[in-house]
């Protein structure tokens, strides 16, 4: 018997239909620490919706894409379609990308211009072999750099001088959550502290 790929896993890239890979572990690692932190928060406080890879994201531009990570605020709920084909048509308030080794020019690249362009208004951009997050905020329509944030081990952290320790920035606050803080560790960690 013949197999038949039947996988609908693409994204449509500027009109170019492309492929997505299949997330490996430590990818999953790292959406199920963005759902578990930022999901669990919005949920309690009914400020949004969290949504993994699996679901389509029509942007305005015609760009069809699966963020590895998407929130929806309560206030743009119109763009959460409940229908058969579970997708999004609109801009979503938060999107964040986790490189893979295919991917990863795209989320650096045409990605982030088309999620600029389009008004979400928080792009992270997570690199899960050097344990880095990225957080680009859109500011007068032009992404800005908000900050660079590294996952930094214990025993990293024990060598470093207490002033250079000090200054190593272990929570990454969420634009439109009020002062919601993530901590960096359980986003790549397996547990949670």
């Amino acid at each position: 018997m013949l197999a038949v790929d039947v996988r609908d896993d693409y994204e449509i890239i500027e009109g170019v239909k492309v492929m997505s890979p299949s997330p490996n572990k430590r990818h999953n690692k790292v959406i199920i620490g963005l759902i578990t932190t930022i999901g669990n928060y919005a949920r309690a406080k009914k400020l949004g919706f969290v949504f993994s890879d699996n679901l389509d994201v029509h942007l305005p531009d015609g760009n069809l894409f699966r963020p590895d990570f998407t929130f929806v605020t309560a206030a743009n709920d119109k763009i959460v379609i409940d229908d058969e084909n579970d997708t999004l048509h609109g801009v979503p308030d938060m999107v964040a990308e986790i490189f893979s080794r295919s991917t990863m020019h795209n989320d650096i690249g045409v990605k982030k211009d088309a999620y600029e362009r389009n008004g979400v208004k928080e792009y992270w951009i997570i690199n899960p072999w050097q344990e880095t997050i990225d957080v680009y905020l859109l500011r007068e329509g032009k992404y800005e750099l908000d900050g660079h944030y590294e996952n930094w081990s214990d025993d990293e952290l024990i060598r470093l001088p207490e002033e250079e320790r000090a200054a190593i920035k272990r929570e990454i606050p969420v634009a439109f959550l009020d002062g919601f803080k993530v901590k960096i560790k359980n986003i790549f960690s397996w547990y949670f502290e």
